[in-house]
């Protein structure tokens, strides 16, 4: 149960850092906004890894190219999500966004060498036929009367998906070798530096009310981050994961209460179907781990 609470807390402040990132979308830059997100959530971690006595195993990397690598996938990910914000209601980026883990089946199959049978195949087959029944509606080559503006959003969500899929199987090649506060603290200060690459194409300085939301996202990160990984301390994976798509409901109610943005009959069927998805998938994953568990317990020593 504290695990499920931790998940769930995670999955809240994440949607409410993402609501104060689009409340500034129109006028900051999604870069600019990955800076905040990022600088402002290293005290938070820093002071968490000291409390724990983790600081020096936080700081210590075997695996600097991994973590550069994560690094710069994810952050394009973020970057990516965060200039979607401008063009799509919350609840739209968010279930488009539920494509990553889908995707890191099929990335993890191929760069991974991961077994993928024919049912977690056929789970993303249906993920991707919800994904396409929330994104047709903004595109311009199935609905003429979608803007190019929603198109570029639609398209910049699934990029964000298809990259923050990627980090997804960088961080599994991480752990190898790194511990989960050594992957947090690096990817925060990664995605620092990155984000200024960004500093020549149009930064500006935002009013206090839009600099104040960026600092807040960016505390409101690292304390997100650190209770997502506290999640996982305190239970299974499988028992947790699905609280991901809690995300749902919290982006309906604060899209429809900050933003005024009514969700369509069309994007809450292709969520439904996408979630569903999802869940089978974890479920397959729980299944096939407790057969690897048996399997291990069955063993006889030495093997």
């Amino acid at each position: 149960m504290r695990g499920i609470a931790y998940k769930l807390i995670s999955v809240l402040v994440f949607i409410t850092m993402a609501a104060m990132i689009k409340a500034t979308a129109d006028h900051v830059p999604a870069g600019e906004a990955v800076f905040f997100r990022s600088f402002f959530a290293i005290p938070v971690i820093l002071v968490w890894l000291a409390w724990r006595r983790e600081l020096s195993t936080g700081l210590r990397t075997k695996n600097p190219f991994g973590h550069f690598w994560r690094g710069l996938m994810g952050t394009t990910a973020m970057g990516l999500g965060f200039a979607s914000l401008a063009f799509l209601p919350l609840p739209e980026v968010t279930a488009i966004g539920y494509t990553a883990p889908l995707l890191t089946v099929v990335f993890a199959a191929m760069f991974l060498g991961e077994e993928v049978r024919l049912f977690r195949i056929s789970c993303v087959i249906l993920g991707m036929v919800g994904v396409l029944i929330v994104v047709s509606p903004r595109l311009t080559i199935v609905n003429t009367g979608a803007s190019h503006a929603e198109a570029l959003g639609a398209m910049m969500v699934l990029g964000s998906a298809v990259f923050a899929a990627l980090a997804q199987v960088f961080v599994r090649k991480l752990v190898n070798t790194e511990t989960t506060a050594n992957i947090v603290f690096w990817f925060s200060v990664t995605a620092t530096l990155l984000s200024l690459l960004t500093l020549p194409y149009g930064w500006v300085v935002p009013t206090g009310f839009e600099a104040a939301l960026l600092v807040a996202s960016g505390l409101l990160g690292g304390l997100g981050q650190i209770f997502l990984t506290s999640s996982y301390r305190s239970a299974d994976a499988s028992v947790v994961a699905p609280f991901d798509y809690a995300s749902m409901l919290f982006a309906l109610g604060f899209g429809w209460f900050f933003f005024d943005e009514v969700p369509t009959v069309t994007m809450l069927i292709g969520a439904a179907i996408v979630i569903f998805a999802g869940v089978l998938i974890i479920w397959r994953e729980r299944a096939l781990g407790l057969e690897r568990a048996r399997q291990r317990k069955a063993m006889p020593p030495g093997l």
